[in-house]
């Protein structure tokens, strides 16, 4: 049984790639990751707030108001555990390097054309095999147009891509009024993947102390329609890696987003919530599935219920939303 994908030229035992999170915070984290089977590891980002930004001020707004919702007590490390300076955060990528035989990718979060970027060029120094650039961005000047909005990605991305010789991922959000066509562009200025979809984390409003306070819950499986679709459409469109994320919690997930047409899927809720053994019971259970459905390799089932291959690619399109309707039974 083959499990090998090739993602962003990388060669890969299997699709499951944990995503940036506080699972890569250590060393000893990240050689149990690979242990479990991970085939690499997304490490945890690097913030552009915290290479602009006095310290001081970047630890209270990573921490005001942890104590308002469990998740981050369960699942997150105190900030100065995990949220690393720029040089600590380069250490730990050259330390992983020497640690793992895993491909290790780095991650900048960020969204301005600062200095910041030159950590890309240090990452790469480092020793990382790849970069994933996670654009977040909230657009909230009403006076701001969607092109302009768009020009902030691929300006981003072409600079990054200027500086660098390694693969660079971007990681979207599903924001974007014609996702096509801006992953189009996208790959045209040099994308080597497209990582979808970044899941913004919300806030909520305490409504005892009535102030907005950071909020963050798990994914669920249903949250993986919104990227299942999309690869699905893209998947032989454009020429670069297709990663999927949000919402991947077990084989079943893993064995759609690859048959959708995904290179690599990237885990983080599930592992947060039940473990990082999770991942050795994911690729059995793949395993197990492939065979007793024939198939030899995971590049046999890649894309091959993409909108391009299956019998109706209207499905991924507006018909399966009145389909969807029409087959709604109610109970009364």
């Amino acid at each position: 049984m083959d499990l090998s994908t090739t993602y962003m030229g990388l060669k890969l035992k299997n699709p499951i790639v944990p995503s940036a999170s506080p699972l890569s915070r250590t060393v000893d984290m990240v050689k149990r990751l690979e242990d479990a089977g991970s085939a690499a590891v997304v490490v945890y980002s690097l913030f552009e707030e915290q290479l602009t930004h006095d310290a001081n001020e970047m630890d209270h707004y990573l921490t005001n108001g942890t104590e308002s919702f469990a998740e981050a007590l369960t699942y997150f490390p105190a900030a100065s555990e995990f949220h690393m300076g720029p040089e600590e955060y380069l250490r730990h990528i050259s330390n992983l390097k020497s640690a793992v035989s895993i491909p290790v990718i780095g991650s900048l979060n960020g969204v301005s054309a600062g200095g910041w970027m030159k950590y890309a060029k240090l990452i790469e120094e480092a020793g990382a095999d790849a970069l994933e650039l996670n654009v977040y961005y909230i657009p909230t000047d009403i006076d701001k147009d969607g092109t302009i909005i768009e020009e902030i990605y691929i300006r981003d991305l072409l600079k990054i891509k200027k500086s660098i010789k390694i693969p660079v991922a971007m990681k979207l959000s599903p924001y974007f009024s014609s996702m096509s066509n801006m992953a189009k562009k996208l790959d045209t200025a040099g994308a080597d993947a497209l990582v979808l979809f970044n899941r913004f984390y919300q806030p909520d409003i305490d409504l005892a102390e009535l102030e907005v306070v950071p909020n963050l819950e798990l994914s669920t499986n249903f949250e993986m329609r919104l990227p299942l679709r999309w690869i699905a459409i893209l998947y032989g469109k454009i020429k670069a890696s297709l990663a999927a994320t949000t919402g991947i919690h077990n084989h079943e997930d893993v064995i759609k987003m690859i048959m959708a047409g995904a290179d690599i899927t990237c885990l983080c809720s599930e592992l947060l919530g039940n473990g990082i053994g999770r991942i050795t019971e994911i690729l059995r259970d793949m395993e197990k599935w492939m065979e007793e459905k024939e198939y030899i390799s995971v590049e046999q089932m890649k894309g091959s219920v993409s909108q391009k291959s299956v019998s109706d690619p209207a499905a991924f399109e507006r018909a399966n939303y009145m389909k969807a309707l029409n087959n709604y039974k109610l109970i009364i």
